[in-house]
């Protein structure tokens, strides 16, 4: 079974999605914040290895622990970008086993939001930062040469960080061209979003004001799919909320909220 970091030991459950494919552990800050409240699980997402990843393993992986730690249970789930992505995915796959849903600045799911995030990337980014990422699976050092390329993405991804720090466990390049490539293929045969349609719960969409991933156009190919879902967009905001100077605070303030009313055992403020 894959890694999964606890916090808290009181509260409800609830389930942090780290993103990239294949950055485990950036979501470390998220998830000690809401231990305060939750009990808070951090799944360390599969690495890659013998046989190619896939988006059912992944979702397979979380079926899996969500069983062992709190079986019976309807746990939240809060994903940033790809984590955001597989939350929608897992949900889609297993009715009713989830609760609420949070989308942090989710990727997306139609090519003409993909075409715009790689326009608005461009402009920012040095040229050729997707030929960079392509290239980084053939490197001598695969994953370190993925993470240098993460790292250089802070600025255009952000508005004004707190810091540079990054809390990544690990970075899987393989393992991030695997999981992609088998999901721009299912989105490509019209599987995503439209199995979203299976979601009943409430879903929240937080995203960034500055984040190159287009918010308006990513909720708007997900309403037809997904009626309940809320969208707020956060001033001065990239990629990462919680590492954003101006909208750290609101970031958490929404979150809370709307996890307060949304899942059944949040403690009273």
């Amino acid at each position: 079974m894959i890694t999964v970091r606890a916090y808290g030991n009181a509260g409800p459950p609830l389930f942090v999605l780290h993103g990239g494919p294949g950055a485990a552990g950036y979501m470390a800050p998220v998830a000690r914040k809401l231990g305060r409240d939750y009990r808070v699980f951090e799944p360390l997402q599969r690495r890659s290895g013998d046989i190619p990843l896939t988006v059912d393993q992944h979702i397979a992986d979380l079926h899996e622990v969500i069983k062992v730690h709190c079986p019976g249970e309807r746990p939240a789930l809060v994903g940033s970008s790809w984590g955001a992505m597989l939350a929608l995915a897992s949900a889609a796959a297993h009715p009713g086993t989830f609760g609420p849903l949070v989308l942090i600045g989710s990727g997306t799911f139609t090519d003409e939001s993909s075409a715009e995030f790689h326009r608005v990337l461009d402009s920012r980014a040095a040229p050729g930062v997707d030929d960079r990422i392509r290239a980084a699976a053939e490197a001598t050092d695969p994953d370190a040469a993925l993470a240098a390329i993460a790292s250089d993405l802070d600025a255009p991804y952000s508005f004004d960080l707190l810091d540079s720090r990054s809390d990544n466990e690990w970075v899987d390049a393989r393992g991030n061209r695997e999981t992609n490539d088998d999901w721009s293929r299912r989105r490509t045969a019209g599987e995503f979003p439209a199995s979203f349609a299976a979601i009943k719960q409430p879903v929240l969409m937080i995203h960034g004001a500055v984040d190159p991933h287009p918010g308006p156009m990513i909720r708007d190919s997900l309403l037809p799919v997904l009626p309940r879902l809320e969208y707020v967009e956060l001033d001065r905001c990239g990629h990462y909320p919680w590492r954003e100077r101006f909208a750290r605070d609101r970031f958490y303030e929404v979150l809370r909220s709307w996890l307060a009313k949304h899942l059944p055992g949040t403690p009273a403020a």
